[in-house]
């Protein structure tokens, strides 16, 4: 399966501040090994399945954001792909994450095909990652009011707050779990005035954020994923 338009980093750069300029809406969303494993559920896998792979162990200890079975975020995941500006994908053959190659890019073009979705801009699935370490993307940022959303929010926002970032760290969230998604989508909707963009790191659930953030308050949400890691210890991993 190929999609029409792949970006590289530029054209997703160039995207990015037309929309912050001009006042748009405009998400950028990322599907991975884990986000695979949700529009897998009892779609192109029986749950039976889903639930033996390491991943879904991890989840249901607690450390991806998420339990599962949830066929409810599934399903918001697939609308989140099918509404988004730009939706990143794993490359054939990609090395640049840790995950069998089953549930790879393998795994996306089965689930896209199950659900019908075609994005019509894709890029790498790991573009958080280099734009973390890409100064034109910190500079964007400079002088935007940005909403921070992320299990460690509190300890974040004063690092990206000083040099070499600088940014202005209008409010934070911390985000924890799935269950804080209603509460979460209703606070944005409610203060979409105080923010520009929202940088989203919270698994899974930044899939649905991002692209939700753009359509409730015409503003900007990224999936920024394991790139805040990069901010804090200088790796993703």
């Amino acid at each position: 399966m190929t999609y029409p338009k792949y970006l590289e980093i530029d054209e997703v750069l160039k995207r990015l501040k037309l929309a912050l300029d001009q006042h748009q809406p405009f998400s950028l969303i990322r599907i991975g090994d884990g986000e695979n494993l949700v529009l897998a559920q009892d779609t192109v896998w029986p749950m039976e399945k889903v639930l033996q792979e390491r991943w879904a162990i991890k989840a249901n200890l607690g450390q991806k954001g998420l339990f599962l079975p949830n066929t409810e975020l599934r399903d918001a995941v697939a609308e989140a792909v099918s509404k988004a500006s730009i939706a990143g994908i794993l490359p054939y053959d990609d090395e640049s994450i840790k995950a069998p190659s089953y549930m790879k890019r393998e795994l996306t073009d089965q689930v896209f095909a199950h659900y019908d979705l075609s994005p019509a801009l894709t890029c790498h699935a790991c573009l958080n990652r280099y734009l973390a370490e890409t100064p034109a993307f910190w500079n964007i940022l400079k002088n935007r009011r940005i909403l921070l959303v992320t299990r460690t929010a509190a300890e974040v926002k004063p690092v990206l707050e000083v040099d070499p970032y600088g940014l202005h760290i209008a409010h934070t969230i911390a985000f924890h779990q799935y269950e804080q998604m209603p509460e979460t989508l209703g606070w944005i909707a409610a203060h979409k005035d105080d923010f520009d963009i929202a940088l989203f790191s919270c698994g899974v659930n930044a899939v649905v954020l991002a692209q939700k953030t753009a359509e409730l308050t015409s503003k900007v949400g990224i999936d920024f994923g394991k790139a805040i890691n990069i901010v804090m210890f200088g790796k993703a991993n």
